[in-house]
C-alpha cells in the first residue's frame, strides 16, 4: 500500500511513549512506543497474550497504564475512561461488543448522540440508514440487536464506530465475518478516510489483509514491541516475528477415496428449522459427509449456519427433514442423545460451552461426569489424571486446578477440543472454530481438525474465514437464506465466485 499522509506539521495523529501495564507479576505492556501517522493504516499483530488489547484499551481508556504517555495530534492528553478518548477523537471497536441487547440497530447508532430527555426515533433511523449507505454495510435499523447473530452484531459495531467523527479508529478483527465482496468495500471506505485524514489501528489475524490494507505492520511479543515492518512484508517473516518461529500454516492431505455407494456418516436430509420469531432459518438443506471427509460450509453470518448446527447438536427442534450419525436419528434428539450417537460438537461461542468459573479438570470431564462418578461420587483422583493426560496431549498451558476463565483465547479452546476429541467421535460438527485466535493457536486447531479427518471421522465445518474453509475442506457447501446455494469441490472454489453466492447474486450451476 503506499505511504501515509503526513499531517502539516509532521507530527503523528497519536503517539504511545514508555506505555507499561502489569497484572501481578505480569507484564503485560513492557515500555511500548507506538505512533501512527494521519492518513495511515497501522496494523498491530501478535499472539492472543502478548498485549496488544491491553496496550489498545489503554489508549481507549478502559485499562490505565503504569507508566508511559499519550500524545494525540503532539498534545499530551489523559485518557481515564472512553467518554476522555471519545473526547479526544478517538474511537474503537472492541473484542467485546458495547450494544445494547433489547435496544433495535437505530437506537444503538443513536446512544450518545441524542440530546434531551427522548430519542427521535424516525431520525435515529433516517442515521442509521445514511451510515448503512455511506460506508456500505448493510443493517436493518429496526432490528432488536439481541435477535441478531454475532457476526450481524459484529457489523453493527463496525458501523457505529465508523459513524463517529473521530480522527483515530482502532479496528479489532473487522473483517471476521465478512464476504470477500464486503472486505473490498470496507477497505474501500478505509481508504477513503484516510485519505481526509483518519488514522487506523487495524488488528487483525488475517496477515493477507493486514498486508493488503496497512501502511505498517507493528508486532507485540510477550508484552514487548518487537519490531515495525513495512505493510507489504511477507507473511512467513510476520508469522516469524509474531511467534519467534516460521510458521506454514497447514496442509489438507489428498481425499480419501471413497466408493459412489459409501454411505455417508452424518447424513442431512430435508432439513428445516424455524429461527428468531418463528421464522424459517433452516431451508430443506440436504448434506453428506463421509467418513475422512471434511465438509465446509459458507456463508454471511446470519444465513442459518447457526440454526443448522444448533439442530445438528440437539441445541434447537427441527420443522421437518432428517440426521442421522452412522444411521442413528439426532435430529430432534437431545444434546446428550446425540453424543451418544457419536456425534461430537465444537460450537462458536467458546465461552458458553465451557464453565469459566470452574476448574480446568471439571470442564474436561463435564460432558461425560458419569464415568467419573462411583457410590461415593466424583472420583477426583480420576479426574485429575484425566486432567493431566489431555493437558499434556492438547499442550494446554494450564494447570488442572486453575479456572478456566483466566486461560487465554487459545487455550480456551484447546481445553474445548480436548474434551470433545478425547471421546474420538465418528461425526463431528465444529463451528468458527479459530475466530479470535492468534496465528499460532489457530495453526494448532486447524491441524488437530486434519489429525481427526486422517483418523476417519466426518467432520461438519462451519467457518467464515474462507481461506480456512479452503485451506481445510474437501467440498464446500454455500448457505445463503437459509438454503443450500452452491456446492463445489475445494480446489476448484474461486473465492470470488464463493463470495457472490454467499452474497446471494448468482446461483451454481
Amino acid at each position: 500500500m503506499g505511504s501515509a499522509t503526513p499531517g502539516a506539521d509532521g507530527l503523528p495523529a497519536v503517539r504511545l511513549t514508555g506505555i507499561t501495564k502489569r497484572f501481578g507479576d505480569l507484564v503485560a505492556n513492557d515500555g511500548v512506543d507506538l505512533d501512527v501517522g494521519r492518513g495511515e493504516v497501522h496494523a498491530l499483530l501478535g499472539e492472543n497474550g502478548a498485549g496488544k488489547t491491553t496496550l489498545m484499551r489503554i489508549l481507549y481508556g478502559l485499562t490505565s497504564a503504569d507508566a508511559g504517555a499519550v500524545e494525540v495530534d503532539g498534545r499530551p492528553v489523559t485518557i481515564r475512561s472512553p467518554k476522555d478518548a471519545i473526547a479526544a477523537g478517538i474511537g474503537m471497536v472492541t473484542q467485546h461488543f458495547s450494544l445494547v441487547r433489547p435496544m433495535t440497530v437505530a437506537e444503538n447508532l443513536a446512544l450518545g448522540r441524542a440530546r434531551g430527555a427522548r430519542l427521535d426515533l424516525e431520525a435515529a433511523r433516517r442515521h442509521a440508514r445514511e451510515a448503512s449507505e455511506r460506508y456500505g454495510i448493510a443493517v436493518d435499523p429496526d432490528a432488536r440487536v439481541g435477535d441478531l447473530s454475532v457476526g450481524e452484531q459484529q457489523r453493527v459495531e463496525i458501523l457505529k464506530a465508523l459513524a463517529r467523527d473521530c480522527r483515530v479508529l482502532i479496528l479489532d478483527e473487522p473483517t471476521a465475518v465478512l464476504v470477500p465482496q464486503e472486505v473490498d468495500a470496507l477497505f474501500a471506505t478505509l481508504r477513503r478516510l484516510i485519505a481526509d485524514g483518519l488514522a487506523i489501528v487495524f488488528i487483525s489475524h488475517k496477515l493477507g489483509e493486514v498486508r493488503a490494507i496497512s501502511h505498517r505492520v507493528s508486532v507485540l511479543r510477550r508484552g514487548v514491541l518487537v519490531g515495525t515492518a513495512p505493510g507489504d512484508t511477507d507473511e512467513k517473516e510476520l508469522a516469524r516475528m509474531m511467534v519467534g518461529r516460521p510458521t506454514f500454516g497447514v496442509s489438507r492431505p489428498d481425499p480419501i477415496a471413497h466408493a459412489a455407494d459409501e454411505p455417508a456418516v452424518l447424513q442431512v436430509t430435508g432439513l428445516s428449522a424455524a429461527g428468531a420469531h418463528g421464522l424459517p432459518a433452516v431451508r430443506d438443506v440436504s448434506i453428506a459427509v463421509r467418513a475422512g471427509e471434511i465438509v465446509g460450509i459458507a456463508g454471511v453470518s446470519g444465513n442459518g449456519q447457526t440454526e443448522l448446527v444448533e439442530v445438528l447438536t440437539g441445541m434447537r427442534r427441527p420443522t421437518a427433514g432428517s440426521a442421522t450419525v452412522g444411521g442413528t436419528p439426532i435430529a430432534g434428539a437431545s444434546p446428550a442423545a446425540v453424543m451418544a450417537a457419536g456425534l461430537g460438537r465444537i460450537p462458536e461461542d467458546r465461552h458458553a460451552s465451557l464453565v469459566l468459573d470452574l476448574p480446568v479438570e471439571l470442564n474436561l470431564v463435564m460432558e461425560r461426569i458419569a464415568d467419573f462418578t462411583g457410590p461415593g461420587g466424583l472420583d477426583h483422583a480420576a479426574i485429575r489424571r484425566n486432567a493431566v493426560e489431555l493437558i499434556a496431549r492438547f499442550r494446554i498451558k494450564a494447570r488442572p486446578e486453575d479456572r478456566v476463565g483466566t486461560l487465554s483465547g487459545g487455550n480456551i479452546q484447546k481445553v474445548l477440543l480436548a474434551r470433545v476429541l478425547a471421546r474420538e467421535p465418528r461425526a463431528i460438527v465444529i463451528a468458527q472454530p479459530t475466530r479470535g485466535l492468534d496465528v499460532g493457536a489457530s495453526e494448532y486447531v486447524r491441524g488437530e481438525i486434519l489429525a481427526r479427518r486422517a483418523a476417519g471421522a466426518a467432520i461438519l465445518l462451519v467457518s467464515e474465514d474462507l481461506d480456512e474453509l479452503l485451506t481445510l475442506s474437501d467440498r464446500v457447501v454455500v448457505l445463503y437464506e437459509g438454503r443450500v446455494v452452491g456446492e463445489m469441490p475445494s480446489e476448484k472454489a474461486d473465492p470470488e465466485r464463493l463470495g457472490l453466492l454467499m452474497a446471494g447474486r448468482e446461483v451454481a450451476a
